[in-house]
């Protein structure tokens, strides 16, 4: 551990595998000795603030996304997308791998002042990474109707899955490339361009979704592919626009791929995709009890996670620019600094949980009918946010504190922690659904996501992150 004058190189600061769409990277030792001198108020503010933006601007697509299926293809439209989501989380699990590998493989080569090997490692992550996409593409091709299967679900919500699914994976490759783009321009402490170039793709996106589902002027009507193809070109395009500027700024340098870069990569992001392929697995489970009670209960699902990925996206933003925190510090050895962040920072975003908290409470029917005109999806999704919104009390702080632990190098037992209480759904909800119907369902998805934020307090508090070295 350095001493407490010392500020580590940019590069060394460890990123947690599970930052997911907002990883922070310290580019300059100026930065660095912000983090570790300012008052910590301002420099989470300060910090916090882009990844924040950059999560809420995808949450912002997924919701209205969901308010255009919802309100003109109805609840199976709905239920469609929200169980072909699931899958969709287990396909950009890898991606993620990815993209938070080479965020901390590319920025320690930064670090070490060696950008061209940097650029030569991007160069390989975005091959590799389209040469997944592809296989990725080929094989969810081939079984697709089998993935609607899996989970029961009724026909008229299948055949509608399986247009929006199919025609999202034919662009797979195109989102798995931005991944690796988007990490690019991080490693090398650029936040700035992916965040220009995210506003670009959702503003076109918010546009092109309805034109291309509706059939608004030239434009054909697609209906629910319509929702696909729009997030497939729009993020294509940001893909090739962003391959285009990294080469010109020298961050990509594209040659045969390494076997050692590659495997560097994956080694640091693999508990990512671990992580979001069990998550997937675990939901696709839970979907085959709510297809018990019918489409209301699978499109209230979908109803409650767009509206929970508001909280969980700044809780996120908040953790990712925690994790910079707490490792800049500790490698300056500021070992109270660092848990006092992460307090404050869980502090900061739980103010949030408890207004989404009275939010879900008094108006869980109005935050249901902006995605459904269909009134027993309404009941549904109302009853699922209230129940929910004890839960939302808890969300930031598990996420604010994972991330902090992540930045001080304790991956492994957060990990271990939240995939217990997640996976423990599978036995839970078919028990409590089987005794109170969807209400059980609903009570078993909140109850562990209290367990979980419980979980991670108590390894903040336990304090054993302070000893970790990396």
């Amino acid at each position: 551990m350095t001493s407490t004058t010392e500020v580590v190189e940019p590069g060394s600061v460890p990123l947690d595998p599970r930052d997911g769409l907002a990883p922070v990277a310290v580019a300059d030792r100026r930065t660095a000795a912000h983090l570790v001198h300012d008052s910590l108020g301002r420099t989470i503010a300060r910090v916090a603030l882009p990844a924040v933006a950059s999560s809420l601007l995808m949450t912002l697509f997924a919701s209205v996304d969901a308010f255009w299926v919802g309100t003109r293809l109805g609840s199976d439209g709905l239920a469609a997308v929200s169980t072909s989501l699931f899958w969709i989380w287990m396909m950009i699990a890898l991606a993620e791998m990815i993209g938070v590998g080479l965020t901390a493989v590319a920025a320690r080569r930064h670090g070490e002042g060696r950008p061209t090997d940097a650029a030569a490692v991007a160069g390989d992550a975005l091959i590799f990474t389209l040469a997944i996409g592809i296989a990725v593409s080929a094989i969810g091709l081939v079984a697709l109707r089998g993935l609607f299967a899996v989970m029961h679900t009724p026909p008229a919500v299948t055949g509608l899955g399986v247009h929006y699914l199919g025609t999202y994976l034919l662009g797979i490759p195109l989102i798995y490339g931005f991944f690796a783009v988007d990490a690019t321009f991080r490693a090398s402490g650029d936040t700035r361009t992916p965040f220009i170039l995210l506003i670009a793709s959702v503003a076109v996106t918010l546009v092109l979704d309805p034109a291309l589902m509706l059939g608004w002027g030239p434009l054909p009507r697609l209906g629910i592919a319509g929702a696909a193809i729009a997030t497939v070109c729009t993020r294509g395009a940001a893909f090739a626009m962003g391959v285009i500027l990294t080469i010109r700024r020298k961050l990509l340098h594209l040659r045969r791929p390494q076997l050692g870069s590659i495997t560097a990569v994956c080694r640091v992001g693999l508990p990512t995709a671990v992580t979001g392929i069990v998550f997937s697995i675990i939901y696709i489970a839970v979907t085959r009890t709510a297809t018990q009670f019918g489409t209301p209960a699978l499109a209230a699902l979908g109803i409650g996670h767009r509206v929970e990925s508001w909280l969980f996206m700044v809780g996120v933003g908040f953790g990712a620019a925690t994790a910079a925190i707490v490792g800049q510090n500790l490698g300056a050895g500021q070992l109270k600094r660092a848990e006092r962040a992460g307090w404050l920072a869980a502090g900061f975003c739980s103010v949030l949980g408890l207004a989404a908290c009275v939010v879900d409470l008094l108006y869980a029917e109005r935050l249901a009918r902006l995605f459904t005109n269909d009134a027993a999806v309404v009941i549904e999704a109302a009853r699922y946010l209230r129940i929910a919104a004890i839960s939302q009390l808890g969300i930031c702080a598990e996420i604010v504190l994972e991330g902090a632990l992540g930045g001080a190098g304790e991956t492994l037992s957060p990990m271990i922690a939240s995939s217990v209480f997640t996976a423990s759904r599978v036995p839970l909800v078919p028990v409590m659904a089987s005794r109170w119907g969807s209400t059980g369902i609903w009570w078993a998805i909140s109850v562990t996501a209290i367990g979980r934020a419980l979980s991670m307090i108590g390894l903040w508090r336990r304090g054993r992150w302070k000893r970790r070295s990396v």
